[in-house]
């Protein structure tokens, strides 16, 4: 638990006595009840408040939750908009849920940014970003997954979540659900029992997920319903099971998944056995098109995935339609890219080009000039996948490197979540240098 020595100071200080009374040199908030409309102040825990909820509840929209070093078992909830809950130090505070709680973070109001902390050790979600009250009150499908019902979709309008490390969290790292005009940017996920970033149920989605880095998951990053002005970018997705999926899924609303760009990501090794298993048995496979139609796959190096480098396939009743796979660098993969249709539905108009390609199944070198016919049949080809190996609990995943910190932390001013994110310049995007196979730093995109 953090230290709780400044507790009476803090409850002072709510109850509108002066903060120069607690004597301690801090910048106390002033009193909720004599603030001057448009000031805007930082909440220090625990020196004014003794728990990161207790601040995060005194904070009004523009204020800073700043966070000392320490580990604070709770689960936060972020309701009011426009509030920065920012750590002093990233690897030194500690939101863990000691399997306890179902959510590290939970933020349900627009214009919020998390910055610069670990969240571990939750049954659920490290960060959940959501407009969905049944999401944000924990109720899950029969699949495990937030499956909403009869509820209508609502989306929660931006937010920011930049230089988060997320480990160890029984659902998702870094979950973005039926949210819009969102980053999640320069963090750190290892450890999601499903997935290490995931965005799902958005249309348009005006997400932007770039220069993170995702290992030891199920999946690194997996986008599901996530259509339109949908960016993934600049991602180093490295020994997982599966490096990134987009995909269609009946469990969430606003079918099918469509107009997504991953450009510029490093998605290598992705048959890293010291993982949690996913349900669906995905191994060895660097990017999974699952159902997600009208992508596009640009400049990424996809290499060492023991089954496949890319995999496209149905969902059901949903077909992958008009993906284009354009100059990506291939190389060592079980083989570089596979249809596989195992019902009627089939998918037609996907193409390819790029370099270092050398397996594909067969007919495909013929039909895969870009653009081509949005009629044109993809090719059923199939390969035997191997048998995966049993997984690991995701308690057992190994603890994460330190990782950057967020830039002057302490002395920033609270950061202020633009409408919308400047989306990435995709014709400036390069391929991944194969140096970063052995690298910790962030891929960088420009």
């Amino acid at each position: 638990m953090p230290h709780l020595g400044s507790r009476g100071c803090a409850m002072l200080s709510v109850l509108m006595v002066s903060s120069a009374a607690c004597g301690s040199g801090a910048s106390h908030p002033p009193s909720q009840g004599h603030r001057p409309a448009g000031s805007h102040v930082t909440i220090h825990v625990p020196a004014d408040a003794p728990t990161i909820s207790d601040a995060v509840a005194l904070a009004k929209s523009g204020d800073l939750v700043l966070v000392a070093p320490g580990t604070y078992h709770e689960m936060v909830k972020i309701q009011t908009p426009r509030i920065t809950l920012r750590g002093e130090s990233r690897d030194k505070v500690v939101i863990d849920g000691q399997l306890q709680q179902p959510d590290g973070v939970v933020v349900t109001a627009p214009g919020a940014a998390v910055e610069n902390l670990t969240v571990e050790n939750n049954t659920q979600n490290g960060v959940l970003v959501t407009g969905s009250a049944k999401a944000a009150a924990g109720q899950t499908g029969p699949g495990g997954d937030y499956d909403t019902g009869s509820e209508p979709v609502t989306f929660l309008d931006s937010f920011l979540i930049s230089y988060v490390t997320a480990t160890r969290n029984g659902l998702y790292g870094i979950y973005a659900f039926s949210a819009q005009n969102g980053v999640i940017e320069h963090s750190y996920a290892s450890g999601g029992a499903d997935s290490g970033i995931y965005v799902g149920q958005c249309k348009p989605c005006h997400i932007v997920v770039q220069n993170n880095i995702a290992e030891l998951n199920a999946v690194g990053y997996e986008g599901t319903n996530a259509s339109s002005d949908m960016y993934v970018v600049g991602n180093r997705l490295v020994g997982n099971r599966v490096g990134l999926t987009t995909d269609s899924d009946h469990q969430e609303k606003l079918l099918p998944q469509q107009d997504t760009v991953v450009a510029g990501n490093l998605v290598a090794a992705n048959q890293q056995p010291a993982t949690p298993e996913q349900a669906d048995g995905g191994w060895g496979i660097g990017i999974g098109i699952d159902g997600g139609s009208a992508n596009q796959f640009l400049h990424n190096r996809i290499t060492g995935n023991s089954d496949a480098g890319v995999v496209i396939t149905a969902t059901q009743d949903i077909p992958p339609n008009g993906n284009q796979i354009l100059d990506d660098t291939f190389a060592g993969n079980g083989i570089d890219v596979g249809f596989t249709f195992p019902n009627a539905t089939k998918g037609q108009g996907n193409c390819l080009r790029g370099e270092g390609l050398h397996t594909v199944p067969s007919g495909l070198g013929t039909s895969a000039a870009c653009p081509i016919g949005p009629q044109t049949a993809s090719p059923s080809g199939t390969w035997t996948a191997p048998k995966p190996p049993n997984g690991i609990p995701f308690t057992d995943v190994a603890a994460p490197p330190v990782q950057p910190q967020f830039p002057n932390a302490a002395g920033s001013p609270a950061t202020v979540v633009p409408a919308a994110p400047v989306v990435p310049d995709t014709a400036r995007v390069q391929v991944p240098t194969a140096s970063l196979l052995a690298a910790t730093a962030l891929v960088q995109t420009s």
